[in-house]
């Protein structure tokens, strides 16, 4: 039987994939679905440093896109999810722009949350995939 999901998984970080038991991202009817990704070092423990937390959210997004042979540039939706935005957005704000790309940019939703799991910024999004 054929799993429903064509999972896409980045060679680099497969073993914490499958040890916190769930898929990088999914492909579907030309979209691609990516997990919230975190700035987490290489065995899975948070960055201290904000700054660099979110450049290697960014990176392992970015690992994840190409794997699936795309880019940035594909992305079309962003939910952005920031520990204490009060104190954090002008701190994390200029690394996500850094890393934005040119106009025209992909829809954003920012949400403020109380925990995630140890970290202070997480990236969510859908790419359309290419032809």
């Amino acid at each position: 039987m054929n799993s429903p999901r064509d999972v896409v998984t980045p060679t680099s970080r497969s073993a914490l994939y499958e040890r916190n038991r769930y898929s990088p991202a999914i492909r579907s009817n030309g979209f691609l679905f990516v997990s919230g990704q975190v700035g987490s070092r290489d065995d899975g423990s948070p960055e201290p440093d904000l700054t660099q937390q979110v450049h290697l959210a960014f990176r392992h997004l970015d690992e994840i896109l190409a794997a699936a042979g795309c880019s940035f540039s594909d992305v079309i939706d962003v939910t952005v999810f920031m520990v204490n935005p009060e104190q954090n957005f002008e701190v994390a704000w200029p690394v996500v722009q850094a890393h934005w790309g040119e106009a025209p940019f992909p829809t954003l939703t920012g949400v403020g949350v109380t925990w995630l799991y140890g970290f202070q910024f997480e990236i969510k999004v859908i790419a359309r995939l290419r032809d």
